[in-house]
């Protein structure tokens, strides 16, 4: 791997989180939270909500709803009303068993 200088890496790994976000919110607007969550252990909700977190490292306030909000790009009810479908029994019971392994468990 090439040296990379800290900022230099800051600035790639930046890259890739907006090109995940442009994935996601953008080319996969089909793929289902609660299918992310159920097959990788995390969503765009967990994404918005590690933003919301790095923010308050900064000294940064903001609220749940608002980390949403900027990672979306849109309110959540806008995004719900846009590209959520409808859930199964069955992807209801693995996602809490996933919510559970991933974020309670882990305290995140």
């Amino acid at each position: 791997m090439p040296k990379i200088d800290a900022r230099t890496q800051v600035e790639l790994e930046a890259a890739a989180f907006r090109r995940l976000q442009k994935h996601l919110m953008e080319d996969r607007t089909d793929v289902q939270n609660i299918d992310m969550m159920n097959l990788a252990g995390f969503c765009r909700n967990c994404l918005s909500r590690w933003y919301q977190e790095a923010a308050a490292e900064h000294g940064i306030e903001m609220s749940k709803d608002e980390g949403r909000e900027a990672f979306y790009g849109m309110t959540m009810a806008q995004w719900k009303a846009d590209y959520q479908t409808d859930s199964t029994p069955e992807k209801d019971a693995a996602f809490r068993v996933a919510f559970d392994e991933n974020v309670t468990q882990k305290g995140g």
